[in-house]
Formats: C-alpha cells, sequence, structure tokens
C-alpha cells in the first residue's frame, strides 16, 4: 500500500472480527508506510478504542495495529 499516512481514525474494537481483511502496521514500522495486509486471527487489544490501532494477530502470524479494514 502506497502514499498513506497512519489512519488518525482506526477502527475500534468493536469493528473488527476475526477474519476481517486489514491493513496493519508493524511496530518496528511506525512512523513508516510499511503496511502489512492480512486477515485477523485474534484480537490482542482488551480496550475499544487505542490511539495507534486495535493490536491483533493476522493468520500468518504478524502482530500489528489496525489502520484500515478492508471492506468488500
Amino acid at each position: 500500500m502506497q502514499n498513506l499516512t497512519n489512519n488518525p481514525n482506526p477502527p475500534k474494537r468493536s469493528e473488527i472480527r476475526p477474519g476481517d481483511s486489514v491493513w496493519i502496521i508493524e511496530k518496528e514500522h511506525y512512523g513508516t508506510n510499511n503496511y502489512t495486509q492480512g486477515f485477523v486471527k485474534e484480537i490482542l487489544t482488551s480496550k475499544e478504542n487505542h490511539s495507534r490501532g486495535i493490536k491483533v494477530r493476522l493468520k500468518d502470524g504478524i502482530v500489528g495495529r489496525v489502520q484500515w479494514k478492508i471492506t468488500n
């Protein structure tokens, strides 16, 4: 994904479900445009909101914070 910046209003926990297709930012890539696309396996953040996004584990094991939920 190119030409994006971190989403100032990332999805809330209640908007994310296992199986959803999302774009995440991994901790080591904060401040860059190096996003990863994948499917949510597990939601790791217990709070409804987080300023950097809800932390999830993707089905391939990558952990990051959801910036965008992909809807079709």
